[in-house]
Order: structure tokens, then C-alpha cells, then sequence
């Protein structure tokens, strides 16, 4: 009896351990084999963190290479939460947080304190604190936490948009915010070229210990982000400071309700320095008015008054319409045509005078009867083929073609307007664009703001195109000489622009005194007040348009534009070492140089 119930027992204790056996079998399998990705992936959140990388947004350079946009250093500040430690250490950080870069308590708190994602469970191992901290602040907060013996807490070298000039083309390069990890870009380069500046992205997973820091090795295994490409404009910084001082100066003197100043080598269609007022600064966005950072230079168009006249009278006299000495009758300062009075412009009056003398007088009279000789559909070609009513070829978005009629829908008083530049609209950038083809001979060139990009990794260079119709606008091979003599008496005695004149060289240009319509009827207190022109004349170093939409008191081109047109050239033709093309007398040179 003994001995059966000792081997009954025996063989019970081993049925029982070997069902117990089976039975950690089964579960190791259920745990090593069936659940093996579910809980590995479940510890592995206990100790690795993901980690978000981007590289650096490109730059943005003058055609030089000076520095126009950068990216600053910066660190952002966040923290592991599950390292962080208890409520207590969460209270003291946030604490600290709050006074030191005047954040709120309860918003910090809560992001330390919370270390799961609610509903889900998922362990939450990064948070931010703050972004762009600079890096004077962010080194002593380093020495403080570490002093103070917080744990969990993470500081990432970061960089952020920077605008080292300040207001300077600060319209044409716009700007961007972050919302979010996202970056938007607002307006100018920083938008067009948006997509090859950005970095790419990374997400990297690694190893931390348990106090949070990352274990040695790490960083090695982060995966390697892409810079953006760097942009270069074709922008000169040096002669975009003169022409943003000058400009200044015209806005102080004449407080238009805005003011342009454009400048473009005719002969490959760089955009040399291109400026506007109002403008920002987009280093300080607590006081910035949408108003100002709109780009008005592309988006506004404005009729263009007198400046017009030179591409008009330029296609008469290449169709042999009239030559530099043919006389017209400008009838003494009043013409009724179409059942409406034409007059001159503060109401000077010219009787017979020739065609030179036209330009030179800026005379409404004597264009508007060119006009009428040439007919409208020649008046509307010339339109066309000068650049009027299409895009320039800038990348700048959006841009404006202006407005204008085709001669089947012109009224009888219309071609007597459109030569004096009434009753239709251009952009600035035109204007400038049509001048150079009176500048260059003829050809009718792109706009260029970009030159090249340049990726960082590679310095491989990828340069923009210049763009030109083919053939010539004229014709006749005189023709451009023939217009450009004419130009040059417009600054000289005599002429509505005697104050565009530069010393030392011969200046070709046109003003204008485009007076606004108000309530159908055209003011004689406010217009655009402009002057466009080139120099050296029979070898431009640049075309230069200056316009002031309604300044005061005055408002006539050749006594606001005029002069600011002639400060900005003598600083650019000094810059550009563009020798004088004659002595000046010593009691006579500027002493502004």
C-alpha cells in the first residue's frame, strides 16, 4: 500500500511539472515566436526615441555672393517626459522655464507631467519647450539645468531664417513663418524658389539610457539629411544700398503714397537693384502691415503718362512716318480732337516745332498727332512689340500685364491717348524693359532676378538663361541712334529733365507726369510722377526708371524723379568704375561722390 501510493505520487508530481513545463513551453513560444514583434515593439518604445532631422533652407546671395538671407544658429529646447522624473521635478522645471524665457507655467507643466497619449497609452519621450533659442541664452540654460540637476531634458542646434540687411529688398526676397514643422513661405524668392531651397527630412530611431541622453554610437546611426540649393540673384547689394538711400530720400522730401526705383542692364535683363516704399523689415514682425510687404512692383500697374512717348515716336520714325526734323503744327498748347481739348502739360504751349523738339518738350500735342499719322493698329503693334500688355519674364508671382484695349474697341478719342500714355495701364517692369530695347539697339529682352543655383553638397552650379525675341523691334538699323539723340536733349538746357543730368556724361531719358482718374475725370494734383532713362547714352551701363505715385507738392517727373535719378547714377557709375565720357571743370564737379 505504501509503496503504490510513493509511485502514484511520484508519477502525479511528474505528470504535474511536466504539464508544467509544456505549459512554459507554450508561453515562451506565444512570447518569443507568436507575440515576438508586439512586445519587442512595446519595450523598445521604453528606450528608443525617434528623432526628426531636416537640413539647412538655402540662402540667398546678390549675384557677388554677399549674404542677402541666411539661417541662424539656434536650439530648441524640448524634453523626454518619461525621464523627466515625478510631478514635483516636473513643477520645479517648468518653474525655471517660465521665468527664464517667460513662457506660461501651466503649458509647460502640463506637457512634462503628461507621459502618455491618451487613449492609445502610447509612452510620450519628446515635447517641446522652445524653439530658437539663441545661443547666448541656450548655453546658460545648459550650465543652470545642469547645476540644478534636471533630467530628460533636450537641446537640439537648430537654425532659423535670417535677414542680415534688414529692409533691404526685403519685398523682392519676402519671407516665411513656421506653422507648425511646416514652412510657409510668404511672398518674393523665399516663395518661388521655395521648393529647391527646402531640405529634405529625415527620421532617425535611437538608443537612449535611462536617464534619457543618447547612448555612445547614436548618433552614427542618424540618417544624412540634404541641404536646400542656394539661390543668387542677380541683384547687386552695393547699388541696391544706393538706390533703397535714395529712394528714402525722395519719400521724405515728396511723402508719395509709394515709390519705385528700378534698374536693369539692358543687354542681358539683370535686374540690377530693384526697390519700393513702403517696405518691412522681416527680422521684426510684432509692427509689420500687410500693406507694406505686398510687392507692388509686379502687382500694380499705373498709366504711364509721358515716359510712353519715346516707343511711339521711336516706331514713327522707323517707319518712316517722320524723321527727326519733320515739323508739326502743336497748335499753341490746345487741340480739339474727337470733340475733346488736348493740352500741354501746365499749359505750355508750342506752336510748329519738329519731332526732336517734341521729345525734348515733352509735347502731348505733337506725340498724339504722330499717333494719328501712324494710324491705331500701328500704334497697337508698337505697344506690343515694345512688352506692354504681357509678362516680363521676372519669376515673380503674381505679376500684372496692365490693361489695354485692341483697336476694334478703341473710341475715337483713343488714338490720340494711348501715344501719350492715357487711358491704359503698364507695370514698372515693363516700362524698364521697353527702355531697354530703346537702350540696346532693339532687342526686346527677358527680365532676370535669378542667376543661378548652387546645390551645397555637390557645388554643382545651375544658371538661369537670358531670354531675348528674336530680331529687332526696328527695322531700320538708325533708328535707335536717330531716338536716343533725341533723349539726350531731354536733359539738357532746354529740355524737362535738365536735372536727371549726370557730370561727366551724356544721359538719355524721358520724363513722365501721368496725372490719376478720379471719378472719370483726369486730376491736376496727383499722378505718377517719373523719370526712366540710360547712361552712358550710346553705351548703357544700366536703365533706370524712378516713379512716385502722388507726391507733394509737386508732382511733375522732372522735379521728383529727375533728381533722384541723377544721385542714383553718379553713386552706380562711380561703383561700376564707368569712366566719364568728358571733363567736368573743377568748380563744377559734385561733391556728393
Amino acid at each position: 500500500m505504501g509503496r503504490k501510493y510513493f509511485v502514484a505520487r511520484i508519477i502525479f508530481i511528474s505528470i504535474f511539472f511536466l504539464l508544467a513545463l509544456i505549459a512554459v513551453i507554450l508561453r515562451m513560444y506565444n512570447i518569443q515566436i507568436e507575440r515576438h514583434e508586439e512586445l519587442f515593439a512595446k519595450a523598445k518604445k521604453t528606450y528608443t526615441s525617434t528623432v526628426k532631422q531636416e537640413g539647412k533652407r538655402g540662402e540667398i546671395y546678390d549675384i557677388k555672393g554677399n549674404l542677402l538671407v541666411g539661417n541662424k544658429p539656434c536650439v530648441n529646447i524640448a524634453a523626454d517626459p518619461e525621464a523627466v522624473g515625478d510631478n514635483t521635478k516636473c513643477m520645479k522645471i517648468a518653474d525655471y522655464f517660465s521665468k527664464e524665457l517667460k513662457l506660461n507655467f501651466d503649458d509647460i507643466y502640463r506637457r512634462l507631467s503628461t507621459k502618455t497619449v491618451e487613449g492609445s497609452g502610447k509612452i510620450i519621450r519628446y515635447v517641446v519647450i522652445k524653439k530658437n533659442v539663441d545661443l547666448e541664452t541656450a548655453d546658460k540654460i545648459k550650465k543652470e539645468v545642469k547645476n540644478r540637476k534636471y533630467k530628460g531634458l533636450i537641446f537640439e542646434n537648430k537654425t532659423k531664417r535670417f535677414y542680415p540687411k534688414n529692409k533691404l529688398l526685403a519685398n523682392i526676397l519676402g519671407f516665411i513663418n513656421v506653422d507648425g514643422n511646416t514652412v510657409v513661405p510668404e511672398g518674393g524668392i523665399e516663395k518661388v524658389v521655395n521648393r529647391n531651397m527646402s531640405p529634405t527630412k529625415t527620421v532617425s530611431t535611437i538608443e537612449r539610457g535611462r536617464k534619457g541622453g543618447r547612448l555612445p554610437g547614436e548618433d552614427d546611426k542618424m540618417k544624412a539629411v540634404q541641404d536646400g540649393n542656394n539661390v543668387f540673384l542677380t541683384i547687386s547689394e552695393p547699388i541696391q544700398m544706393i538706390v533703397e538711400d535714395e529712394l528714402d530720400k525722395l519719400v521724405q522730401q515728396f511723402n508719395p503714397d509709394a515709390a519705385y526705383a528700378i534698374m536693369v542692364d539692358p543687354y542681358t535683363g539683370n535686374i540690377m537693384a530693384m526697390a519700393q516704399r513702403p517696405s518691412f523689415d522681416p527680422n521684426d514682425r510684432s509692427s509689420m502691415d500687410p500693406k507694406s510687404w505686398r510687392n507692388r512692383i509686379t502687382e500694380d500697374s499705373f498709366e504711364p503718362g509721358s515716359i510712353m512717348k519715346s516707343t511711339i515716336v521711336a516706331a514713327a520714325l522707323d517707319m518712316g512716318i517722320v524723321t527727326p526734323d519733320t515739323k508739326i503744327d502743336c497748335e499753341n498748347g490746345r487741340w480739339l480732337f474727337s470733340g475733346k481739348i488736348l493740352g500741354e502739360a501746365a499749359g505750355h504751349g508750342h506752336k510748329i516745332i519738329s519731332v526732336t523738339e517734341i521729345i525734348q518738350k515733352s509735347s502731348n500735342i505733337g506725340t498724339a498727332k504722330i499717333g494719328v499719322l501712324m494710324g491705331k493698329d500701328k500704334v497697337y503693334e508698337t505697344i506690343k512689340n515694345f512688352g506692354f500688355g504681357e509678362r516680363t519674364g521676372i519669376p515673380l508671382k503674381p505679376e500684372a500685364v496692365g490693361v489695354m484695349k485692341k483697336p476694334d474697341k478703341w473710341d475715337g478719342l483713343t488714338i490720340s491717348r494711348y501715344p501719350i500714355g492715357q487711358t491704359f495701364t503698364v507695370t514698372p517692369l515693363q516700362m524698364v524693359r521697353a527702355y531697354c530695347v530703346l537702350a540696346n539697339g532693339g532687342k526686346l529682352v527677358d527680365l532676370r532676378l535669378i542667376d543661378r543655383q548652387k546645390n551645397p553638397a555637390t557645388g554643382e552650379e545651375i544658371k538661369m538663361e537670358i531670354f531675348s525675341k528674336p530680331g529687332s523691334v526696328f527695322k531700320n538699323r538708325d533708328t535707335d541712334r536717330k531716338i536716343v539723340d533725341m533723349l539726350k536733349l531731354v536733359t539738357k538746357k532746354g529740355g524737362t529733365a535738365e536735372k536727371a543730368a549726370v557730370k561727366g556724361y551724356e544721359v538719355a531719358g524721358k520724363t513722365g507726369t501721368a496725372q490719376k482718374l478720379i471719378n472719370g475725370v483726369y486730376s491736376d494734383s496727383q499722378g505718377f510722377a517719373s523719370f526712366i532713362g540710360f547712361v552712358p547714352a550710346d553705351k548703357p551701363a544700366f536703365v533706370l526708371l524712378v516713379t512716385a505715385d502722388n507726391p507733394q507738392p509737386v508732382h511733375y517727373g522732372g522735379l521728383v524723379a529727375a533728381p533722384a535719378f541723377s544721385h542714383i547714377a553718379k553713386k552706380t557709375l562711380r561703383f561700376l568704375n564707368v569712366a566719364p565720357e568728358y571733363e567736368v571743370p573743377e568748380d563744377e564737379e559734385d561733391d556728393d561722390l
